[in-house]
């Protein structure tokens, strides 16, 4: 009798335990289908250009929303993640603020596919509120006591300023060269400088906090931002649905109200 109530018991526990197995995976194989992220949980690993850390931020929220996975960025200048990417940093997806750093990762076999551009960015005048040095177009930027913060030439939002400064035959010199766009806002957005060249959207951005002048023919330094797939990813599926919803009419909006420009502009 105790064996056969151990049995039983047994039994019980066994089937007890199946059915609440397939409770628990019931519902996310019958979510809107696909991928690791469409059945909840999993991880990213995002590197993204410093210019794109408030619109990344919030689709990476509403990414996590629709899928039940966690989404980490890692916000610098292209140029540094793509150097971490090439000495084995751990990341799922690569987001430039060029196309020549994004190339360096294609070229040297850490993408997984063609890159994709998503956006595009063009320079624009920051200065502090009030404007104290009465800076009003990109010439005045070369003007004697006029203190300005760029980007490091290596960086997108640098090698995009000098390309502007050559067609243009304005040569500024710099009192700072920053390691990433938002580290040159900082300049301007805490007075240290008469005004930051920075993108349009780190403007829009800042808010009250910086005032913004536009630049005659920042469309020809224009830059453009390409997505790709890391190939050292653990989860490939949930990177690729990372970099779909990017590229969506969702990502498209998301970044078209920060102030970037459509990629079809590209």
């Amino acid at each position: 009798m105790t064996d056969g109530r151990l049995r039983a018991g047994t039994a019980a526990a066994s089937a007890l335990l199946l059915a609440g197995l397939a409770g628990c995976g019931g519902p996310s194989g019958s979510g809107d289908g696909g991928g690791p992220g469409a059945q909840g949980g999993g991880s990213l690993t995002v590197f993204a250009a410093a210019s794109l850390t408030e619109v990344f931020t919030g689709l990476g929220e509403r990414f996590e929303e629709e899928t039940g996975s966690t989404v980490e960025f890692s916000f610098a200048g292209s140029s540094d993640l793509a150097q971490q990417i090439a000495d084995g940093a751990p990341a799922d997806v690569f987001a430039s603020a060029d196309v020549p750093n994004m190339d360096e990762v294609a070229e040297g076999g850490f993408a997984e596919g063609d890159p994709e551009v998503f956006a595009r960015n063009v320079l624009r005048i920051a200065v502090p509120p009030g404007n104290p040095a009465g800076v009003e177009d990109f010439a005045d930027l070369a003007g004697d006591g006029v203190t300005v913060a760029v980007c490091a030439p290596e960086v997108p939002c640098g090698a995009a300023a000098e390309k502007l400064m050559e067609a243009t035959g304005v040569r500024i010199d710099a009192a700072s060269q920053e390691e990433d766009v938002k580290a040159a806002l900082t300049k301007a957005r805490l007075g240290e400088v008469d005004a930051a060249l920075v993108y349009e959207t780190d403007v829009r951005s800042a808010g009250g906090e910086v005032e913004g002048i536009g630049i005659e023919g920042a469309e020809e330094a224009a830059n453009d931002y390409p997505i790709v797939p890391l190939a050292s990813s653990g989860d490939p599926e949930l990177a690729r649905e990372w970099v779909d919803f990017v590229l969506s009419e969702k990502g498209a909006g998301a970044l078209s109200d920060a102030g970037f420009r459509p990629a079809s502009e590209a």
